[in-house]
């Protein structure tokens, strides 16, 4: 039988982008574990967007193209609240041994993991429709 950390591992898939002997820490750990994670939760964080934006009064979705990725970006950075959602979204698919990984720079790493996560929603902005 498989562990938990086994079954996360083979779920989410093979390291996204290239990972060298010179790659820092954080560089590895972007690419073999917030890459994949963000790749795999991909509809779910589409979804946890639009109900997120719907909540909000449904401002967003009258947006022109260039506002929706301004509303993005301040969302996530700003509401707190929501960003830890987000946050605990990833954080749930590390391993024990990622997590260690995690806490010992998560400063740093949390930003990356937003800043993935906001080019991420970005880059699919067409896919948020109006939903009322």
């Amino acid at each position: 039988m498989k562990t938990k950390d086994e079954a996360i591992l083979e779920i989410r898939g093979e390291s996204i982008g290239d990972v060298f002997e010179t790659s820092t820490l954080e560089e590895k750990f972007q690419n073999q574990t917030l890459r994949p994670i963000l790749k795999f939760q991909n509809d779910l964080f589409i979804e946890v967007f639009k109900n997120y934006a719907t909540k909000q009064k449904g401002v967003f979705f009258s947006l022109s193209p260039e506002k929706k990725m301004q509303y993005i970006e301040n969302s996530i950075q700003r509401d707190i609240k929501f960003r830890n959602s987000l946050k605990g979204i990833i954080i749930g698919m590390f391993t024990i041994s990622e997590y260690k990984e995690y806490i010992l720079n998560s400063s740093n790493l949390n930003k990356r993991m937003m800043n993935l996560l906001i080019e991420r929603l970005k880059s699919q902005i067409q896919l948020f429709e109006e939903i009322f």
